[in-house]
């Protein structure tokens, strides 16, 4: 399949800017692989769909507040900076994306807060807009850390075209988070409720925790014709062996295994034995899914809805098989689903 096979076109008024008003009631359509079938339900109808001893697989990273503004020396130039991850803490180094990126070059040294508690050196170029930053400041690591916590502001999509609201630091976290270290939530987990999990937990469901830390390259488009030709950014993912034995015992017993997100079904996918079944991980992943592909672990999954020519709408298409994925998404275009973080969900069986 080519780039061109992902392209569509999709209204602006159908990207959501702001989440349901309860997480649970976005809408929900069920995509049926083998009927070919498309209903249209809310997102807590999502327990009718699963039994006792089924698996669902979440993806427990936390989004941190990874976009920093500040003023470039002696001009007082207004910068942006997007942490995209820490490359080594005693040395207090990270890779960052720099807008603009024209005004920025080696050398050149950021002031972050009214105060200038914070400075930032940059002593590397990565790519057209990435550098990397060594951040200058007095006190200990778990200050600095805080510092940066302080200073940043939660990292909305740019899609989202809106000034950052304080409610956003919930609204683009799951109600699962825990492990800190996206740039990016992993969407999907956002339709969960507290009381949507308690009701699956005392219907029998099981819940095994992966971490994925979602960066930026997982949304980066498309530009290649050729898709086997596109190379993804590089993720941190970890996959316990607690996780491993609750998704294998399920298989085993024959049971529903449901990726919920992209992050969660790439992660699974980037550790597979022989035999099908989890293996244990701790490293990165750079997996690209795209068709065709042969899934190993799960048999059903929960995404968002994707931009055009993104990678995650080309898994969606391996899962779904590309004819049914084009339907699902000219109705949900006319059916008016809303699109992207804070959209509304889709369900594949």
């Amino acid at each position: 399949m080519k780039l061109s096979h992902f392209n569509f076109n999709l209204p602006k008024e159908l990207l959501a800017e702001f989440p349901a008003e309860n997480r649970d009631e976005s809408r929900l359509m069920v995509v049926n692989r083998a009927t070919k079938t498309i209903e249209h339900r809310m997102f807590k109808d999502i327990i009718e769909y699963f039994d006792e001893g089924d698996v669902m697989i979440i993806n427990n990273t936390k989004v941190f507040p990874a976009r920093l503004y500040g003023n470039k020396e002696k001009t007082g130039a207004r910068i942006e900076v997007f942490l995209l991850r820490e490359l080594n803490s005693e040395q207090r180094l990270w890779d960052v994306l720099v807008d603009p990126a024209r005004k920025i070059r080696i050398g050149n040294k950021l002031y972050f807060g009214d105060d200038d508690s914070l400075v930032a050196e940059v002593i590397d170029n990565t790519t057209s807009r990435g550098r990397t930053l060594r951040f200058l400041y007095d006190g200990s690591y778990e200050e600095f850390r805080a510092k940066l916590k302080e200073l940043g502001e939660t990292p909305i999509p740019k899609y989202i075209n809106r000034e950052v609201q304080p409610e956003d630091a919930d609204w683009y976290q799951t109600i699962y988070a825990k492990e800190e270290g996206a740039v990016a939530a992993p969407t999907a987990g956002l339709h969960f409720s507290k009381h949507l999990l308690k009701r699956l937990e005392i219907k029998g469901i099981d819940f095994a925790e992966v971490t994925l830390h979602v960066g930026l390259g997982t949304f980066n488009p498309v530009e290649v014709e050729d898709l086997s030709k596109h190379k993804m950014d590089s993720e941190e993912l970890r996959i316990t062996q607690e996780a491993c034995d609750i998704v294998n015992r399920a298989k085993a017993n024959r049971k529903k295994v449901c990726a919920i997100g992209t992050t969660s079904m790439r992660a699974i996918e980037s550790s597979v034995s022989s035999a099908r079944t989890l293996n244990p991980y701790d490293g990165w992943t750079n997996k690209f899914i795209f068709p065709p592909y042969d899934f190993s672990i799960a048999d059903c999954m929960v995404t968002n809805f994707h931009t055009p020519k993104s990678t995650l709408l080309m898994m969606i298409s391996a899962f779904c098989g590309h004819d049914l994925m084009k339907k699902a998404y000219e109705e949900a275009v006319k059916e008016q689903y809303k699109f992207f973080s804070y959209g509304d969900a889709m369900l594949i069986l």
